[in-house]
């Protein structure tokens, strides 16, 4: 009984010195980054204008997003209009957060040149910040902008239905107001 103890104990010491030491090189192969700051899929996501969350506020609370709205299509019984009309606002988003993006990601490769070189100090530091900040909002407005829009050509039926469809309940809040209008 001693000895399973014993073992126990060291089992427990050795996983838990393991653990300690991963604690302390969470970012050991991140230096071989194209981008310290940004892992390859979020360089993918940036450059091909993906969603990476930033529409989460409204798609979580009843605005649909374009691309998975284009994806329902069917199930959501879209108009042709609808159809056509959604297409158009999802090109357009996703033409200007590829864009935003690129630029973005120049920005995020001057900040990391900063350090790499030694060259940066506050004022430097300040204004890339700033700037790169400035391009997320930019993305991010691009994606909540296009689920306001896509959300302005749905009825509130189809809104309900999509929020079912994606996994975010039985309807929405919204659904049964009459004092909430869709322009079609």
């Amino acid at each position: 009984m001693r000895a399973r103890l014993v073992t126990l104990c060291l089992a427990a010491a050795v996983s838990a010195a393991f653990a300690f030491s991963q604690n302390l090189q969470p970012y050991a192969g991140h230096e071989q980054r194209e981008i310290k700051a940004l892992s390859a899929e979020e360089i993918d996501h940036y450059r091909t204008g993906q969603g990476m969350g930033f529409g989460l506020a409204a798609e979580l609370n009843h605005y649909p997003g374009p691309k998975h709205v284009l994806e329902l299509a069917k199930d959501l019984g879209l108009t042709d209009l609808q159809s056509a009309k959604t297409r158009e606002i999802y090109d357009r988003m996703h033409a200007e957060t590829a864009r935003l993006g690129e630029r973005f990601l120049e920005k995020e490769r001057a900040l990391d040149r900063l350090f790499a070189e030694g060259k940066v100090d506050q004022a430097s530091l300040g204004k890339s910040i700033r700037e790169n900040a400035a391009l997320q909002g930019e993305i991010r407005i691009a994606h909540l902008k296009a689920h306001l829009e896509t959300r302005a050509l749905m009825t509130p039926a189809q809104i309900a239905k999509y929020d079912v469809l994606r996994g975010y309940g039985e309807g929405t809040p919204h659904a049964h107001d009459p004092s909430h209008h869709h322009g079609n």
